[in-house]
């Protein structure tokens, strides 16, 4: 009959300590992991069951359909997009599209143009080196970088004294051409540091091959920009869809995009919530679907240079 030494009973005590610890240890860092997610998701949850209950159950904080309210099409009816009112004409639909048509185009375009200027720049600041008067690269960035510590509200009276000057009031383009210098400095400070993880000996090699710095930039670096482009892109559009306060400021009729519809839903008898719920829905859902299409872009994009 044998035995265990006492040597390997201490080193199978230890061996089992340590995997209750590892065990523990895990359970936690997934408790906490699933409670943050709990909070980030509860009021996109609460929003999308809130489009679906009646004015009873939004007063009285039912939360679970089924159990606690019966759904209702109530909210989604009020903007023309229930199963009964989609295939009629619904006027408050017409509304929901024309503003939904303007948040798209406004978005995609102010995206479209500060990367497009945006990655130009940054290209800039990453392969050359600039003075002006005192200022170099890194303060060149920063200038461009402080920009959005300063408040929207600040801009207010210049920028509504501007547009009516050049008739941009109430007009897309107008939109499209704030929105990108909102989210110009995001951009190239996205796309400096994408650049910056490219070896400038690519570059050198294309000059050598007898490339241009414009045939360099566009053949060679800026397809191996493309996860910085796709993070770039992504959180410039969700800057802009969501952007409210000049979108509110500078338009009145023709340009008003998704958030100002949204926060339009008051009535004489107070807040419709049902219909700012579906609302809402209907606004967060493209984003959504963007974020999953693009996940690998946005996450390889914005951990570029994290390990330097």
């Amino acid at each position: 009959m044998s035995s265990s030494s006492p040597a390997s009973t201490t080193v199978r005590k230890h061996h089992n300590r340590w995997r209750v610890k590892r065990l523990l240890s895990r359970a936690l860092i997934y408790s906490a992991l699933l409670f943050w997610a709990f909070i980030c998701l509860f009021p996109i949850y609460w929003t999308v069951t809130t489009s679906f209950k009646s004015a009873v159950d939004v007063t009285q904080g039912h939360l679970i359909p089924w159990l606690d309210f019966q759904p209702d099409w109530k909210g989604w009816r009020s903007i023309g997009l229930s199963p009964d009112t989609l295939l009629g004409t619904s006027t408050a639909r017409d509304e929901f599209m024309s503003r939904f048509e303007n948040s798209v185009i406004t978005s995609v375009g102010a995206s479209t143009l500060a990367l497009i200027l945006g990655s130009l720049a940054a290209y800039g600041l990453s392969r050359f080196r600039y003075k002006f008067a005192w200022m170099r690269n890194d303060d060149i960035l920063f200038f461009f970088m402080s920009q959005l510590i300063l408040p929207p509200v600040v801009l207010a009276l210049p920028f509504l004294v501007l547009y009516k000057a050049l008739s941009l009031l109430d007009t897309r383009f107008g939109l499209i051409l704030l929105y990108t210098l909102t989210v110009l400095p995001i951009v190239i400070w996205i796309m400096r540091d994408q650049f910056n993880s490219i070896p400038v000996e690519l570059d050198e090699a294309a000059f050598v091959d007898g490339l241009s710095v414009w045939g360099a930039f566009l053949r060679i670096i800026l397809p191996l920009a493309v996860p910085g482009m796709g993070a770039a892109f992504v959180l410039s559009l969700v800057l802009c869809w969501n952007e409210y306060f000049f979108a509110a400021l500078l338009t009145s009729t023709d340009a008003k995009t998704l958030p100002v519809m949204v926060a339009s839903q008051t009535g004489s008898q107070g807040i419709n919530w049902w219909s700012m719920a579906a609302l809402s829905t209907a606004a967060i859902a493209p984003l959504v679907l963007v974020g999953i299409f693009l996940e690998r872009y946005i996450v390889s994009g914005l951990t570029t240079g994290a390990g330097k």
